[in-house]
């Protein structure tokens, strides 16, 4: 008997086997019997042609090879929500179940555990406890009976509904209607048509927080109209879904907190200024969204711009960003204390990665975490003492001087280092001493002259020792031990900088290297145990 085709079969999706797909076409095809259903497949691999057979064109494909006939009876059209459930978590009273080992029941072949369930009428009391639920790839297609998840599910809050058979907004709608208190919805990798005009808007979505719409193939336009039933949403993600341009968000999305658009190929980097005024936006993901360059162009050199205000965690990874002025930019940003920038040609502009770290932190003022790793005070303090240091010179070049009257930098080395002048007031112009550039690594260059103290021992004289700036903080203790014929007591280290009098830093990492905290030649080490 041929399987029956819903009346709705048109634009449902499908899977047959593992492979996914949607119904371009149903009727019959030249010289063969019966109904056919004409698939556009997810994966044009397992498609034959564009939806054409002998001369005829029944359907259309994206792929020229992404379409194929098949039997209705070999199409999965989808069960319903409740009974994905059931069927998920051993649940569903039509099963012939049987007690397993162990506290578990088994089902045809599958086994459940359960624990402290004595009956199969005790399990399905238990649906009503559910809280969070995943449905992940259990062909769900459709709500099912009205109100019958709301009678069934009352405690729902949390639920993953990813890679099933949605095939549109409207299915989600109806099966978040029927949950209360829904807070987080995944329905990601469900290829479904969402509305293009202003429509009713449902209160399914009034607690929502969390929702992923990631590869459903919605643009951001659809993304706007849908967001005005999404009114306290936090977290919107929205990878791989061919966004290429965005529009500006008026009176939606306003509570939004966290926005991922990665892997979506955006037109460029200024598609960025029409989010910018989402007042509590704190993380935004852009990771392989093909931007080139960042600009804020409301802002001035060492001005903040009024651009995401509430933004503390930027993600910009895996991008073609190659120019050290979008780094800049990135100063502008009020809030910003967390970057992620790895796989950027700009970050093989220097050999030494270390080198390169050092400038991103002395160029970003307020940055506190950088590609997952912390940024320790003595990390930034080095950091912007090399950074004007190195560039020193060229800042002399450029009409800088010691004598604040004087000190007229170039528009040009302004623009190329904004923060100089700022570093200038924290810690000094830069001597004539430091001015020599980047030196080439000999031993006579690595080697510091210091000046080592026990101030707890007020009779022992300051000795000076010519140590190699490469020399760990651990193997400078286990030369002073020797030194001091100190006895096996912990060692406090830190030191005194020849041109910041007064302040005192610690030398709190055995494993790091003298240059790691700027120690110069003429600095004071003082030893403590």
């Amino acid at each position: 008997m041929a399987a029956e085709v819903p009346p709705d079969a048109l634009g449902r999706r499908v899977s047959c086997g593992t492979d996914y797909g949607t119904v371009r076409y149903v009727g019959s095809v030249s010289r063969t019997a019966g109904i056919w259903l004409g698939i556009e497949w997810d994966d044009p691999q397992r498609g034959k042609h564009d939806g054409s057979y002998e001369g005829t064109q029944y359907f259309k494909c994206r792929h020229p090879k992404g379409g194929s006939f098949i039997r209705p009876n070999k199409a999965n059209f989808g069960v319903d929500f409740l009974t994905a459930v059931k069927d998920r978590y051993g649940l569903n009273e039509k099963q012939d179940a049987h007690y397993g080992t162990g506290g578990t029941l088994v089902f045809g072949t599958k086994t459940v555990e359960f624990v402290g369930m004595d009956s199969v009428a005790e399990q399905q009391r238990q649906l009503n406890k559910l809280v969070d639920i995943s449905v992940r790839e259990c062909a769900v297609s459709h709500a099912g009976q009205e109100e019958e998840i709301s009678r069934t599910c009352v405690n729902m809050r949390h639920i993953n509904l990813s890679k099933n058979l949605i095939s549109s907004w409207d299915t989600v709608i109806a099966i978040a209607s029927q949950v209360q208190n829904l807070e987080t919805l995944n329905v990601s990798e469900n290829k479904m048509r969402f509305p293009s005009t202003s429509t009713f808007t449902s209160s399914a979505f009034s607690n929502l927080k969390i929702l992923a719409l990631n590869q459903t193939e919605i643009t951001w336009t659809e993304v706007l109209l849908c967001a005005q039933g999404w009114p306290v949403l936090e977290e919107l993600y929205l990878s791989s879904n061919n966004i290429t341009v965005l529009e500006r968000p008026d009176n939606v999305l306003q509570t939004l907190k966290l926005l991922d658009l990665s892997d979506n190929q955006l037109l460029d980097g200024n598609q960025l200024h029409l989010i910018a005024q989402l007042p509590r936006l704190e993380q935004l993901i852009l990771r392989n969204t093909g931007i080139s360059s960042i600009h804020f162009p409301d802002a001035g050199f060492g001005c903040k711009t009024k651009m995401f205000p509430s933004l503390k965690r930027l993600a910009i990874n895996d991008n073609k960003i190659s120019q050290w002025s979008s780094i800049n930019e990135l100063d502008k940003l009020p809030s910003l204390r967390a970057l992620q920038c790895n796989n950027n040609p700009l970050m093989d502009t220097e050999k030494n990665p270390e080198t390169l770290i050092q400038l991103i932190i002395a160029k970003i003022s307020l940055l506190e975490v950088l590609n997952n790793c912390e940024i320790l005070p003595a990390e930034r303090r080095g950091a912007e003492l090399d950074y004007r240091k190195i560039f020193g010179k060229d800042w002399l070049e450029a009409g800088g001087h010691w004598n604040p009257e004087k000190n007229k930098p170039s528009e040009e080395f302004l623009a190329a280092h904004p923060r100089y002048p700022t570093l200038c007031l924290k810690y000094g112009a830069p001597e004539e001493g430091e001015l020599k550039g980047r030196q080439p690594l000999t031993l006579k260059n690595q080697l510091l002259t210091l000046t080592i103290k026990c101030p707890e021992k007020p009779e022992q004289k300051p000795v000076e020792k010519k140590l190699p700036e490469s020399m760990t903080i651990q193997k400078v203790k286990g030369l002073l031990y020797r030194l001091f014929k100190i006895p096996g007591s912990e060692l406090k280290l830190s030191y005194e900088s020849s041109k910041l009098e007064g302040k005192e830093v610690e030398l709190d990492n055995d494993l790091k290297p003298l240059q790691f905290y700027s120690i110069e030649s003429g600095d004071c080490v003082l030893v403590r145990w």
